[in-house]
């Protein structure tokens, strides 16, 4: 039977409210908007619109992922991260809001090392959302993004792709692939840039409870071991290595809970770097 618009949202909404949906609204009218490839505005001005029997047929497949708790980004193939749109599969982890104060902080360090040149690595890269901004923000920077997984290397390539923007991506283990990288040194012989390590790298702990959402995202993407923090002193290990060649100019961006942020700051202290600063998620490091 069709259905108009404002009929499909009512039946639509009503059934992710039974299943616990806390977005019902929210999820139904965005992906009315994909549909129509419409706006809000449009959507709510024109309740009797109506739809046809096929594109019933795709919303009530996208509702049923939905009523399972699959994420709404995973359903469309896309989310929004910093005001830009990134395509998004099951390989990837969903990128987050509060990772964007990563992004705000490099933006002061840039500032702050203006005339140097400018080395961006994004250690995890996952969808590629990271480096992809820092490369749109930064044009003029080296961005080098890195991952284990070759099917999060291909979600990120199309990414840079589509923001059309130039970043030398590399498979392996944390800062593993980067290791024959040497600093440019002037006439001098000292080191004429900086570095910028941003790690949005796994950190829950391995016992925490994630919500029915995050269970429908790659685990190995969001869980760091028992307290979590594994990979950091992995990471940690490797920038204090004489063999990267990444010290003594050297930026880290971490994200990671708040409650872990002590323990971290001690691991980093650790391997020669200190804390400048800690922003929500996010803490900034520099080497010693």
């Amino acid at each position: 039977m069709a259905m108009t618009v404002g009929e499909y949202k009512n039946h639509a909404q009503k059934a992710l409210n039974n299943t616990g949906v806390g977005t019902a609204e929210l999820d139904v009218l965005v992906l009315l908007e994909d549909l129509l490839n419409t706006n809000r505005a449009q959507l709510l001005a024109h309740p009797d619109h109506e739809l046809t029997l096929e594109q019933q047929k795709l919303l009530n497949s996208q509702i049923e992922r939905r009523k399972k708790h699959e994420p709404l980004a995973y359903i469309r193939g896309k989310t929004e991260f910093f005001g830009h749109e990134f395509i998004v599969n099951k390989h990837v982890l969903v990128p987050r809001p509060e990772t964007e104060t990563m992004i705000d902080l490099t933006r002061k360090i840039a500032k702050s090392v203006k005339g140097s040149s400018f080395h961006i690595i994004d250690v995890g890269t996952g969808s590629g959302a990271i480096a992809v901004i820092a490369k749109k923000l930064f044009p003029a920077a080296d961005v080098i993004a890195i991952d284990n997984d070759p099917r999060c290397l291909k979600i990120a390539e199309q990414n840079a792709a589509k923001h059309t923007v130039n970043i030398r991506f590399l498979q392996g283990d944390l800062l593993q692939p980067i290791q024959p990288l040497t600093h440019i040194q002037n006439s001098h012989g000292r080191a004429t840039f900086e570095y910028v390590v941003l790690a949005n790298l796994p950190y829950v702990p391995q016992d925490y409870a994630i919500n029915q959402a995050a269970t429908h995202e790659p685990k190995q993407a969001i869980f760091g071991g028992k307290d979590g923090l594994d990979l950091y002193r992995r990471l940690f290990a490797q920038l204090n290595s004489k063999a990267y060649g990444l010290k003594p100019k050297t930026y880290v961006l971490t994200e990671s809970l708040p409650p872990q942020h002590k323990a971290l700051e001690e691991i980093a202290k650790a391997n020669g770097f200190k804390l400048q600063k800690t922003a929500d998620f996010i803490q900034q490091f520099v080497a010693e």
